[in-house]
């Protein structure tokens, strides 16, 4: 079922409880989000919980057992429940079940909340660790400060956003007419991948023109996503030929994924904030040892909100 919000200032958005996906953003007369056409990429807006990218051989393990579960976890299969709290504001839930169990075996409530105010969408995401013990929320990475075992009842997750942008966004205008542009200078480093889209084991300097701008060509993704991290914590998509730009905020997650489907002319850009990446190269990942893993102790809670501009 898809459900709608609305700042007073117009802008709409659409999200479905299926995977708390946006299905559109809408200002005036302009759709900005991609709306899933087969013949490049029929999704809109994953989110990726609780797992961020490939995994060899699908499976990751917990000590001596091994499970299975698909690209970028399985949030955005499930159907969340959805609690709309005004005209502009929706939350969507997920809890842990029998099903979840057989791929992920922890308990957890995961809360994606939509708020529209102004021309800005803003996105939360809330993740819990059910426990006897009541913690207080901590936002940011800092629930990553957590160390000891499964054993102990700690929630090991990934976490993600992945929206397409249209683009060009005005007729008349092309993909290459526009340029990404960074919120501050930066010395970025781009996160290497093998062919088959996993973690290559190191990170290579990523130059930016005058160290904010990255212009859009279709042959960018001819090797797949560009994955940065050391970055500005915020980037907008531009035309210099044009007056609509979108502008991503996402200063609590500390990678960016920037893709759109390999080896075409498609017409949208992919702006992915991530809080994980993906598993190496013929490693089934042991999800405790895993270094970019968030982490959460029994009865503790996280958050992290990013958002999405557009004019």
């Amino acid at each position: 079922m898809n459900y709608t919000i609305e700042s007073r200032e117009g802008l709409k958005v659409t999200v479905s409880d299926l995977g708390a996906e946006m299905t559109g953003i809408h200002l005036g007369e302009t759709e900005y989000l991609w709306q899933a056409d087969p013949a490049y990429w029929n999704e809109h807006a994953p989110v990726l919980f609780p797992y961020v990218g490939r995994l060899t051989g699908g499976k990751y393990r917990i000590g001596d057992r091994e499970y299975q579960m698909k690209i970028h976890g399985f949030a955005s299969l499930s159907t969340f429940e959805a609690e709309k709290r005004s005209e502009n504001c929706i939350a969507f839930t997920l809890k842990d079940s029998p099903e979840t169990m057989q791929m992920y075996p922890f308990r957890f409530l995961f809360r994606v909340i939509y708020t529209a105010e102004g021309h800005t969408l803003k996105i939360r995401y809330e993740v819990e660790n059910p426990g006897q013990t009541p913690a207080e929320d901590t936002p940011g990475r800092s629930a990553n400060s957590q160390s000891s075992g499964a054993a102990d009842g700690m929630l090991y997750f990934g976490i993600g956003g992945h929206p397409g942008l249209n683009v060009p966004l005005e007729d008349g205008l092309s993909f290459d007419d526009y340029y990404l542009e960074f919120g501050d200078r930066c010395d970025s480093e781009r996160i290497q991948f093998t062919p088959a889209c996993f973690l290559a084991g190191r990170e290579e300097p990523f130059a930016l023109e005058d160290g904010r701008i990255l212009r859009l060509r279709h042959n960018l993704f001819d090797e797949d996503a560009i994955v940065l991290q050391n970055m500005a914590d915020s980037v907008s998509i531009r035309s210099d030929k044009g007056r609509k730009s979108v502008t991503v905020r996402y200063p609590g997650l500390p990678y960016l994924g920037i893709w759109h489907m390999p080896k075409t002319d498609a017409p949208y850009v992919a702006i992915e904030p991530w809080g994980s990446l993906p598993s190496r190269q013929d490693i089934v990942e042991d999800l405790r040892f895993k270094p970019d893993l968030l982490r959460l102790g029994s009865g503790d809670r996280w958050h992290t909100e990013w958002s999405i501009t557009v004019s």
